[in-house]
């Protein structure tokens, strides 16, 4: 057994029962076996007790822009960052159980703005037990360092049921937002969600009411469609003083809002209706002739942009779309993610995870690449900029003493080749480790 194993044994968290059992001692003795048979099996390491945990020897990269060091150690103690620099400036503490990372890169742990959790085993989460929607959860999420995300539409109730699990430590998984409501004008539920039909908004007044209720039951935020695609040819525009009204009462509650657009038109309603995060970018619009004044108008209202250029191809390509038109789709989709960030605008990571069923995020990477994002950029949509953006920079984004211990270790040089960022090995949110993986490092 190697000291990582040894900290997941020795801090195994008590709490299975097993009232079938008659005896007390076997009752104890099989719930310990259990517990960590189960947790190994899933990658994931429950609460630790007293031991400090030492990552030795990373390229740690602590915050976007930040001086790199090299050959680094991060001590975890219960839950934050205790101490972090070279093998020079940190002490291991001789209590701690090491974990070697000598040839890997440790930064802040990632947050994926735009989820949905509705892969059937986690639609289930609130009826069926916990490790039925832990695999889910570990493969589409923290499998790729993903400790905080954005969910923009799940089935009625479930993101807040799975955020609840989570936060009472019955299930292990990120930190979950939720921006529900899912809200269209009249005849805009998307045609791709056929049979499922949207809730539609059909008057200021019932934006401001239905808002409230969205939040009363436990939303974080409001999801929008400013443009739902009702055919694949044709988008439905919500109208301004909807998303206005809508915009405003969910202000009122200190919430924000999040609008999907389909095209320059329901980019606009987005920006005229004062919402704060548009969803993805917008390049259906024929020819490519987007409008180009909208990009400035974001900024200047303070609004983030979620690429998610990656759905274009998934989507595309499961349409039996041309290569050239997918390349044309995502050519534009660049040049509006270049184009806002020159202006300074701010991007947030995101790729409509759960809606499609590829989990691996590496495209999304080398979209941003080629969009023209340094590795820095990349990271801060990653780490500071959401962790800003919704209010969490004081706890999370980057490594420092008294952070949150959110850390994601992976295979490579994120300078060199971004696709590393998805070649991850450890992930500890809040100092738990919730995922591992021992393959054998890169050549």
């Amino acid at each position: 057994m190697n000291d990582i194993e040894a900290w997941a044994a020795t801090n195994a968290r008590d709490g299975q029962q097993f009232a079938h059992r008659r005896s007390a001692l076997y009752r104890w003795s099989v719930g310990w076996i259990t517990v960590g048979a189960l947790c190994l099996a899933l990658g994931t390491t429950p609460a630790r007790g007293e031991r400090d945990l030492a990552l030795v020897g990373p390229t740690i990269y602590p915050a976007p822009g930040a001086s790199v060091i090299s050959n680094g150690i991060v001590i975890v103690r219960d839950g934050v960052i205790a101490a972090i620099g070279t093998r020079d400036d940190v002490s291991v503490p001789t209590n701690a159980d090491v974990l070697d990372c000598s040839s890997f890169s440790v930064t802040a742990g990632f947050w994926n703005n735009h989820v949905h959790l509705t892969p059937w085993r986690l639609a289930v989460a609130g009826w069926l037990p916990a490790f039925v929607s832990a695999s889910e959860i570990r493969a589409m999420l923290t499998r790729y360092g993903f400790v905080h995300v954005l969910d923009t539409g799940s089935l009625p109730g479930n993101a807040v049921r799975l955020r609840t699990r989570i936060a009472q430590g019955r299930l292990v998984g990120p930190d979950i937002r939720v921006a529900a409501g899912s809200f269209v004008g009249p005849g805009g539920s998307p045609f791709y969600l056929w049979p499922l039909r949207l809730p539609e908004l059909k008057t200021p007044a019932e934006a401001r009411e239905r808002v409230f209720r969205t939040l009363d039951a436990g939303a974080d935020g409001i999801k929008l469609f400013t443009g739902g695609l009702a055919t694949p040819d044709s988008v439905v525009v919500m109208d301004t003083d909807i998303v206005r009204a809508a915009t405003m009462a969910a202000h009122e509650r200190g919430a924000f809002v999040v609008a999907h657009p389909s095209n320059s038109a329901g980019a606009r309603a987005a920006i005229e209706g004062g919402v704060d995060i548009l969803a993805h970018t917008f390049p259906s619009d024929r020819e490519g002739s987007w409008d180009r004044s909208l990009l400035p108008r974001m900024k200047q209202a303070g609004m983030a942009l979620i690429p998610t250029m990656k759905l274009w191809e998934y989507e595309l390509r499961r349409a039996g779309r041309d290569r050239g038109t997918t390349e044309r789709w995502i050519q534009v989709a660049q040049d509006q993610v270049r184009a806002f960030v020159a202006l300074g605008g701010q991007i947030l990571f995101g790729t409509d995870v759960g809606y499609m069923r590829e989990y691996d995020p590496t495209d999304e990477y080398v979209y941003l690449a080629r969009a023209g994002l340094s590795f820095a950029q990349i990271l801060t949509t990653l780490t500071t900029a959401p962790a800003e953006r919704f209010n969490a920079a004081s706890r999370t984004g980057r490594l420092a003493v008294g952070m949150d211990a959110d850390l994601v270790v992976f295979d490579g040089d994120p300078r060199v080749d971004i696709r590393s960022l998805a070649r991850v090995r450890y992930v500890l949110h809040r100092g738990r480790l919730v995922y591992r993986n021992n393959a054998k490092p890169r050549e």
